[in-house]
């Protein structure tokens, strides 16, 4: 596990603001929103993510049966707070086997959820058609929330993109068969609104997905 923070973009290494700049640079991207290290899975972690981020940590809850809390990270920095959130969770899967659900909330062109989506960013751009009806849907805030699917993603994963709170909101499902996961209307919590429920949430290992691709 990577121990500095590094480019949400592309998972490069990053400056720091300087002398010269004020914020943070990627080499390849210009200005970008760090993403932290990714913390293990730990209602401690959840809560460091949770107190500083400015957008939505959601989470499914409750989460579906045999699901596990596996991971949280966060792009940008003491001054400017969260921009971007990620959630990883992982269980069996709808047809058998693992499956795991890594969700995004971020601010537009901070580009995180595009690299987990496996597609050029920032953001979801041509890949994402949203002139038919959705494909899937959550509640986030008590509605109904559409997603619909992102095109041109890798063939081991399904991604479904759409806005909540006036952000992007990206649930990215391996292996692509258990994107039927998402056709159950999950109920997504911000855990930033939680409180102490966030004490029950059960951790499992952290999941290599929110590593980066």
């Amino acid at each position: 596990m990577r121990g500095e923070p590094s480019c949400p973009k592309c998972g490069g290494r990053v400056r720091a603001p300087g002398l010269f700049s004020d914020s943070w640079q990627c080499a390849e991207h210009g200005p970008v929103h760090p993403l932290q290290p990714v913390l293990p899975p730990s209602v401690e972690g959840l809560g460091v993510v949770a107190n500083r981020s400015k957008v939505p940590v959601w989470m499914p809850w409750p989460l579906p049966v045999g699901w596990l809390f596996t991971g949280v990270a966060s792009a940008g920095d003491d001054r400017t707070g969260g921009r971007a959130t990620a959630v990883a969770c992982t269980g069996p899967g709808p047809l058998g086997g693992l499956g795991e659900l890594l969700l995004v909330a971020e601010e537009l062109g901070v580009g995180l959820g595009a690299r987990f989506a496996g597609i050029d960013g920032p953001d979801p751009g041509p890949g994402l058609d949203v002139s038919g009806p959705p494909h899937a849907k959550v509640v986030t805030d008590g509605r109904p929330t559409p997603l619909w699917h992102v095109k041109g993603v890798p063939e081991d994963r399904a991604v479904f993109a759409g806005e909540a709170r006036g952000l992007w909101l990206w649930a990215i499902v391996w292996p692509e068969q258990s994107g039927l996961l998402m056709y159950d209307e999950l109920v997504l919590a911000d855990l930033r609104d939680a409180g102490a429920e966030v004490e029950l949430v059960p951790c499992g290992a952290l999941s290599p997905r929110i590593l980066g691709p």
